[in-house]
């Protein structure tokens, strides 16, 4: 009896000193957080050693997952992974669509991102965008010969337009001549005319005058020299060489001669007319895109998200590069306080740590009878 009491007392002595040495183990890892003195003198184990360590920790975090976990490698596999890419796509449409149908006008978009008289700002900055268009034109072009300014394209189609020009202008004559209006402006024109002759001449075709209506006889005249193919031909050199005259012209010409700040005045009114951005920016959005809504989401979507990937996954290196993730990592951990650290570290292992605490009371107790049995034997 007394051999099994002894041998009982060694095993649990043993084992209490085994789990409380582990436990002591465990909580040193952490405690104290801040060193502790005696006088001068700083005790031995203080702090504990995760907090002593904790920038050399904080720096090896950093490095495990750069070089581990977020590795280039492994985010550009994610990126090519077609799941991925499938969610991403899916996620970036239903977000389209739902900001394309949304009824908010763009102007309650750019309030909303702190930006007020939105239409103001923006007829301001077409404003300057004329004016330096037109100082950059002009600039470019002020000695040189219009035709140098124009583009080919549009000297072709004024050229291709001159025969077109003729017909209208023919027309509009033929039609002219052919009403009451333009009649009676004959009329005029034939009295006026007689009126101002003096001497044996005027007094012929007053004679002639009184018997005959001239208006009568010039009117068909007129609407057939209008519609005479010779005339065409005529109008349309004549257009062609005063247009040929206009081309050959400088651009500081036409500055001169419409004033700066008249054709300035008249860009900026046309641009701010296209443009009707109070209009544009009091429409809701859903109005604005409900042409382009399937477009946008079922064609252009998809391949912004394509290329998108494959971009950024190009650069991911680069890209981490400039992040300086290690870096992030590290700054994050130092400025986690070290009580906030052993609560996450315990949350995480907290029932292995148990576990390590009742091995060590295990391997104490095994230890004490083991001591217990070799102290009798020794008896």
């Amino acid at each position: 009896m007394q051999i099994t009491i002894t041998i009982l007392l060694m095993a649990g002595i043993g084992a209490a000193i085994g789990g409380f040495t582990n436990y002591l183990a465990i909580k040193m890892l952490f405690k104290p957080y801040n060193p502790v003195f005696i006088g001068k003198w700083q005790l031995p184990f203080t702090p504990g050693l995760i907090p002593k360590r904790r920038g050399e920790l904080a720096d090896q975090m950093g490095k495990l997952v750069v070089n581990h976990l977020l590795t280039p490698a492994s985010i550009k596999q994610k990126f090519m992974n077609e799941k991925f890419r499938t969610e991403l796509t899916l996620l970036v449409q239903k977000q389209l669509s739902s900001f394309l149908t949304s009824e908010q006008t763009p102007e309650q978009l750019f309030e909303k991102m702190g930006i007020t008289n939105a239409v103001e700002k923006t007829e301001t900055q077409l404003d300057l965008l004329v004016e330096n268009k037109y100082e950059q034109f002009m600039g470019k072009y002020r000695d040189k010969p219009l035709r140098d300014a124009l583009p080919a394209e549009i000297i072709e189609k004024a050229n291709s337009k001159i025969p077109l020009i003729t017909l209208m202008i023919l027309q509009k004559g033929i039609s002219y001549f052919s009403s009451m209006d333009g009649y009676m402006r004959i009329q005029r024109m034939v009295d006026d005319f007689v009126r101002e002759r003096n001497g044996m001449f005027g007094n012929m075709l007053q004679m002639l005058a009184g018997n005959i209506n001239l208006a009568d006889k010039i009117q068909p005249e007129i609407i057939k020299f209008l519609k005479s193919e010779g005339t065409a031909d005529l109008i349309t050199t004549l257009i062609k060489n005063e247009w040929e005259k206009l081309l050959e012209r400088e651009a500081a010409f036409f500055e001169d001669q419409f004033e700066k700040e008249k054709l300035v005045g008249m860009a900026k009114r046309y641009v701010k007319k296209a443009v009707n951005a109070e209009k544009l920016y009091n429409t809701p959005v859903s109005e604005l895109t409900a042409k382009y809504h399937d477009t946008i989401v079922d064609d252009i979507a998809p391949k912004m998200v394509a290329f998108g990937v494959y971009e950024l996954s190009e650069k991911i290196e680069t890209l981490m590069e400039r992040l300086r993730i290690a870096d992030i990592v590290k700054e994050q951990v130092s400025g986690f306080s070290v009580a906030r650290l052993e609560e996450m570290v315990f949350s995480i292992i907290k029932s292995e740590l148990k576990m390590i605490t009742y091995l060590g009371a295990l391997l104490g107790g095994i230890i004490g009878i083991v001591q217990g049995i070799i102290a009798l034997l020794m008896n």
